[in-house]
């Protein structure tokens, strides 16, 4: 059913809870068909994702040791992944620094910071 949803169980080091909150995302959006969160979604989906990543968290501890490791690399372990990532949180900052620094500056659909006014 969710086949971007990675194996946790077995990395090396360890998955990380922001590895499990990622999943636990993913899962919730599936099963859910929320892709973009509302007044009405957001505090429901919040929960379920808390949900999924503790209860994630507490099988990843129960069970026992792989022989062998998962065959696909985790999306956050992916370079290519992290860069977009760094990209992301660059521009957010860069945002929150204009409003800030009460900078004129104009948004696109989706609230990002497109450039000056």
């Amino acid at each position: 059913m969710c086949r971007n949803i990675t194996t946790l169980r077995g990395l090396e080091p360890a998955a990380t809870p922001e590895e499990i909150e990622a999943a636990a995302v993913q899962y919730v959006r599936k099963v859910t068909g929320v892709q973009s969160l509302s007044a009405a979604t957001r505090g429901p989906f919040e929960d379920a994702v808390r949900a999924v990543a503790a209860a994630t968290t507490a099988v990843l501890a129960d069970l026992p040791q792989r022989r062998t490791p998962p065959s696909t690399v985790p999306p956050l372990r992916r370079p290519e992944v992290q860069a977009r990532i760094a990209a992301r949180m660059a521009a957010r900052e860069e945002h929150e620094r204009a409003h800030e620094l009460g900078l004129a500056h104009t948004h696109d659909d989706d609230g990002a910071m497109v450039g000056p006014a």
